[in-house]
Protein backbone atom coordinates (compact mmCIF):
# COMPACT_ATOMS: atom_id res chain seq x y z
CA UNK A 1 0.00 0.00 0.00
CA UNK A 2 1.25 3.47 -0.97
CA UNK A 3 1.80 6.61 1.48
CA UNK A 4 -1.02 8.09 0.13
CA UNK A 5 -3.62 5.32 0.07
CA UNK A 6 -2.39 4.48 3.65
CA UNK A 7 -3.15 7.99 5.07
CA UNK A 8 -6.14 8.08 3.39
CA UNK A 9 -6.99 4.65 4.86
CA UNK A 10 -6.19 5.44 8.53
CA UNK A 11 -7.45 9.02 8.04
CA UNK A 12 -10.95 7.53 7.06
CA UNK A 13 -10.96 4.98 9.95
CA UNK A 14 -9.71 7.47 12.48
CA UNK A 15 -12.44 9.71 11.72
CA UNK A 16 -15.21 6.35 11.99
CA UNK A 17 -14.04 5.37 14.78
CA UNK A 18 -13.55 8.52 16.94
CA UNK A 19 -17.06 9.46 17.39
CA UNK A 20 -19.30 9.44 20.65
CA UNK A 21 -20.80 6.11 19.63
CA UNK A 22 -17.98 4.11 20.26
CA UNK A 23 -17.93 5.31 23.89
CA UNK A 24 -20.74 3.07 25.13
CA UNK A 25 -19.32 -0.90 24.28
CA UNK A 26 -15.77 0.64 25.45
CA UNK A 27 -13.90 1.01 28.79
CA UNK A 28 -13.65 4.87 28.21
CA UNK A 29 -17.36 4.84 29.11
CA UNK A 30 -16.47 4.44 32.79
CA UNK A 31 -14.60 7.55 33.28
CA UNK A 32 -17.60 9.35 31.28
CA UNK A 33 -19.52 8.63 33.95
CA UNK A 34 -17.81 11.48 35.84
CA UNK A 35 -17.59 15.29 35.47
CA UNK A 36 -14.74 16.17 38.31
CA UNK A 37 -11.60 16.26 36.65
CA UNK A 38 -10.14 13.76 39.50
CA UNK A 39 -12.88 11.48 39.51
CA UNK A 40 -12.63 11.16 35.50
CA UNK A 41 -8.64 10.31 36.33
CA UNK A 42 -8.92 7.60 39.17
CA UNK A 43 -12.12 6.34 37.01
CA UNK A 44 -10.23 6.02 33.91
CA UNK A 45 -6.83 4.72 35.71
CA UNK A 46 -8.76 1.96 37.11
CA UNK A 47 -10.87 1.28 33.87
CA UNK A 48 -7.64 1.14 31.78
CA UNK A 49 -5.60 -1.32 34.40
CA UNK A 50 -9.00 -3.49 34.87
CA UNK A 51 -8.95 -4.06 30.48
CA UNK A 52 -8.17 -6.99 29.72
CA UNK A 53 -11.26 -9.85 28.72
CA UNK A 54 -14.47 -8.72 27.26
CA UNK A 55 -15.51 -5.56 27.04
CA UNK A 56 -18.51 -5.65 28.42
CA UNK A 57 -17.21 -8.07 31.65
CA UNK A 58 -14.94 -5.12 32.51
CA UNK A 59 -17.35 -2.36 32.28
CA UNK A 60 -19.73 -4.21 34.31
CA UNK A 61 -16.57 -5.07 36.73
CA UNK A 62 -15.66 -1.06 36.68
CA UNK A 63 -18.96 -0.92 37.64
CA UNK A 64 -19.20 -2.98 40.67
CA UNK A 65 -16.03 -1.71 41.78
CA UNK A 66 -17.15 2.08 41.91
CA UNK A 67 -20.28 1.13 43.51
CA UNK A 68 -18.48 0.04 46.08
CA UNK A 69 -17.15 3.87 46.45
CA UNK A 70 -20.57 5.16 46.54
CA UNK A 71 -19.64 6.44 42.88
CA UNK A 72 -17.79 9.42 44.49
CA UNK A 73 -13.52 7.67 43.16
CA UNK A 74 -11.75 10.86 44.82
CA UNK A 75 -13.92 10.97 47.79
CA UNK A 76 -13.51 7.72 48.98
CA UNK A 77 -9.73 7.34 48.45
CA UNK A 78 -8.98 10.55 50.18
CA UNK A 79 -11.37 9.71 52.77
CA UNK A 80 -11.99 6.24 53.65
CA UNK A 81 -12.24 4.52 57.15
CA UNK A 82 -10.12 1.09 57.57
CA UNK A 83 -14.08 -0.42 57.99
CA UNK A 84 -14.73 1.14 54.15
CA UNK A 85 -12.43 -0.99 52.66
CA UNK A 86 -13.92 -4.75 54.47
CA UNK A 87 -16.47 -4.09 51.39
CA UNK A 88 -13.34 -4.76 48.84
CA UNK A 89 -12.60 -8.45 50.21
CA UNK A 90 -14.62 -9.90 47.54
CA UNK A 91 -13.96 -7.93 44.51
CA UNK A 92 -11.69 -9.58 41.88
CA UNK A 93 -11.44 -9.30 37.89
CA UNK A 94 -9.39 -12.11 36.53
CA UNK A 95 -5.84 -11.75 38.14
CA UNK A 96 -6.62 -8.38 39.95
CA UNK A 97 -7.59 -9.22 43.03
CA UNK A 98 -8.86 -7.54 46.63
CA UNK A 99 -5.02 -7.16 47.68
CA UNK A 100 -4.59 -5.22 44.30
CA UNK A 101 -7.60 -3.31 44.74
CA UNK A 102 -6.28 -2.56 48.28
CA UNK A 103 -2.94 -1.47 47.65
CA UNK A 104 -4.51 0.72 44.48
CA UNK A 105 -6.52 2.55 46.95
CA UNK A 106 -3.96 3.30 49.30
CA UNK A 107 -1.12 4.19 46.20
CA UNK A 108 -3.78 6.34 44.72
CA UNK A 109 -4.21 8.36 48.14
CA UNK A 110 -0.85 8.98 48.43
CA UNK A 111 -0.29 10.34 45.08
CA UNK A 112 -3.09 12.60 45.27
CA UNK A 113 -1.76 13.81 48.96
CA UNK A 114 1.86 13.81 47.76
CA UNK A 115 2.31 14.11 43.94
CA UNK A 116 -0.02 16.47 42.67
CA UNK A 117 -2.34 13.57 41.70
CA UNK A 118 -2.29 11.51 38.53
CA UNK A 119 -1.38 13.84 36.40
CA UNK A 120 1.26 14.78 38.53
CA UNK A 121 2.88 11.80 39.24
CA UNK A 122 3.03 10.49 35.28
CA UNK A 123 4.61 13.96 34.51
CA UNK A 124 6.84 14.40 37.26
CA UNK A 125 10.35 13.30 35.72
CA UNK A 126 8.93 14.18 31.90
CA UNK A 127 10.56 16.49 30.18
CA UNK A 128 9.22 18.69 27.27
CA UNK A 129 12.37 17.27 25.76
CA UNK A 130 11.84 13.95 25.68
CA UNK A 131 10.23 12.65 22.27
CA UNK A 132 8.10 9.73 24.82
CA UNK A 133 6.36 9.08 27.87
CA UNK A 134 8.84 6.37 28.45
CA UNK A 135 10.84 8.21 31.37
CA UNK A 136 7.43 8.57 32.64
CA UNK A 137 6.37 5.48 32.89
CA UNK A 138 9.48 4.18 34.30
CA UNK A 139 9.09 6.78 37.13
CA UNK A 140 5.32 6.50 37.53
CA UNK A 141 5.78 2.79 38.51
CA UNK A 142 8.61 3.79 40.89
CA UNK A 143 6.24 6.39 42.90
CA UNK A 144 3.09 4.24 42.78
CA UNK A 145 5.02 1.17 44.24
CA UNK A 146 6.88 3.39 47.05
CA UNK A 147 4.52 2.81 50.20
CA UNK A 148 6.30 0.10 52.55
CA UNK A 149 5.68 -3.56 52.43
CA UNK A 150 3.96 -3.58 49.11
CA UNK A 151 2.46 -6.50 47.98
CA UNK A 152 4.91 -8.12 45.29
CA UNK A 153 2.19 -9.64 43.20
CA UNK A 154 0.39 -6.31 42.42
CA UNK A 155 3.35 -5.01 40.83
CA UNK A 156 2.32 -7.26 37.46
CA UNK A 157 -0.69 -4.81 37.30
CA UNK A 158 1.73 -1.61 36.50
CA UNK A 159 3.57 -1.72 33.29
CA UNK A 160 6.83 -0.51 32.87
CA UNK A 161 9.29 0.15 29.00
CA UNK A 162 12.50 -0.74 31.67
CA UNK A 163 11.26 -3.97 31.23
CA UNK A 164 10.29 -3.68 27.49
CA UNK A 165 6.67 -4.23 27.80
CA UNK A 166 4.26 -2.30 25.42
CA UNK A 167 2.48 -0.70 28.43
CA UNK A 168 -0.85 -1.07 26.68
CA UNK A 169 -3.16 -0.06 29.36
CA UNK A 170 -1.10 2.81 30.63
CA UNK A 171 -0.57 4.18 27.04
CA UNK A 172 -4.50 3.91 26.37
CA UNK A 173 -5.08 5.60 29.96
CA UNK A 174 -2.61 8.22 28.70
CA UNK A 175 -3.84 8.54 25.15
CA UNK A 176 -7.74 9.17 26.99
CA UNK A 177 -5.72 12.26 29.70
CA UNK A 178 -3.76 13.60 27.18
CA UNK A 179 -5.51 13.81 23.65
CA UNK A 180 -7.76 16.89 22.92
CA UNK A 181 -10.51 16.76 19.59
CA UNK A 182 -13.67 17.60 19.12
CA UNK A 183 -15.19 14.32 19.16
CA UNK A 184 -16.06 13.95 22.60
CA UNK A 185 -14.21 10.46 23.20
CA UNK A 186 -10.96 11.41 24.89
CA UNK A 187 -10.66 13.66 27.52
CA UNK A 188 -7.64 16.03 27.14
CA UNK A 189 -7.46 16.73 30.62
CA UNK A 190 -4.01 16.63 31.39
CA UNK A 191 -1.60 19.61 30.30
CA UNK A 192 1.60 18.61 31.13
CA UNK A 193 2.09 15.81 28.58
CA UNK A 194 2.10 16.47 24.83
CA UNK A 195 0.06 14.29 22.61
CA UNK A 196 3.24 14.20 20.56
CA UNK A 197 4.86 12.36 23.50
CA UNK A 198 2.17 9.52 23.81
CA UNK A 199 3.32 5.93 22.48
CA UNK A 200 0.09 4.12 20.81
CA UNK A 201 -1.06 1.46 22.80
CA UNK A 202 -0.50 -2.12 21.24
CA UNK A 203 -3.14 -4.33 21.79
CA UNK A 204 -3.65 -7.54 19.54
CA UNK A 205 -5.73 -5.44 16.92
CA UNK A 206 -3.26 -2.75 16.33
CA UNK A 207 -0.33 -5.46 16.47
CA UNK A 208 -2.03 -7.90 13.67
CA UNK A 209 -2.88 -4.20 11.66
CA UNK A 210 0.04 -2.73 12.23
CA UNK A 211 2.36 -5.19 10.58
CA UNK A 212 -0.34 -5.86 8.07
CA UNK A 213 0.32 -1.87 7.08
CA UNK A 214 4.17 -2.51 7.05
CA UNK A 215 4.14 -0.05 10.25
CA UNK A 216 6.29 -2.12 12.41
CA UNK A 217 8.97 -5.06 11.54
CA UNK A 218 8.62 -6.39 15.22
CA UNK A 219 7.73 -10.01 15.88
CA UNK A 220 6.31 -9.59 19.31
CA UNK A 221 4.52 -6.93 21.13
CA UNK A 222 6.88 -4.96 23.18
CA UNK A 223 7.42 -1.55 24.00
CA UNK A 224 10.35 -1.23 21.10
CA UNK A 225 7.29 -2.19 18.81
CA UNK A 226 4.91 0.19 20.25
CA UNK A 227 7.76 2.95 19.82
CA UNK A 228 8.34 1.80 16.14
CA UNK A 229 4.53 1.58 15.74
CA UNK A 230 4.22 5.41 16.88
CA UNK A 231 7.43 6.19 15.01
CA UNK A 232 5.64 5.40 11.75
CA UNK A 233 2.46 7.03 12.65
CA UNK A 234 4.35 10.08 13.00
CA UNK A 235 4.74 10.25 9.39
CA UNK A 236 0.93 10.75 8.97
CA UNK A 237 0.69 13.09 11.43
CA UNK A 238 3.79 13.97 13.89
CA UNK A 239 1.90 15.99 16.68
CA UNK A 240 -1.06 13.87 17.22
CA UNK A 241 -0.08 9.97 16.02
CA UNK A 242 -1.79 8.07 18.60
CA UNK A 243 -4.70 9.20 17.00
CA UNK A 244 -4.54 6.62 14.45
CA UNK A 245 -5.04 4.19 17.74
CA UNK A 246 -8.98 4.23 16.53
CA UNK A 247 -7.92 3.46 12.75
CA UNK A 248 -6.07 0.41 13.48
CA UNK A 249 -8.05 -0.79 16.70
CA UNK A 250 -10.96 -0.40 14.25
CA UNK A 251 -9.14 -1.97 11.39
CA UNK A 252 -8.71 -5.24 13.44
CA UNK A 253 -11.79 -5.81 15.07
CA UNK A 254 -13.79 -5.29 11.56
CA UNK A 255 -11.14 -7.99 10.41
CA UNK A 256 -10.77 -5.43 7.29
CA UNK A 257 -7.83 -7.81 6.08
CA UNK A 258 -9.09 -11.13 6.34
CA UNK A 259 -8.76 -11.60 3.07
CA UNK A 260 -5.67 -10.25 2.60
CA UNK A 261 -4.38 -6.89 1.43
CA UNK A 262 -2.51 -5.69 -1.86
CA UNK A 263 1.14 -4.46 -2.22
Amino acid sequence: MQHEELFELLEYKYQQFNQPGFIESDPITIPHRFRRKEDIEIAGFFAAILAWGQRKTIINKCTELFELMDNSPYEFILNHRDEDLKHFQNFKHRTFNDTDTLYFIEALKSIYNNHNGLEGAFSKKLSSNDDSVKNALISFKDIFFNLPDFPERTQKHISSPARNSACKRINMYLRWMVRKDDKGVDFGLWEGIKPSQLICPCDVHVERTAKLLGLTTLEKPNWKMAEQITENLKAFDCEDPVKYDFALFGLGIEKYFESGISS
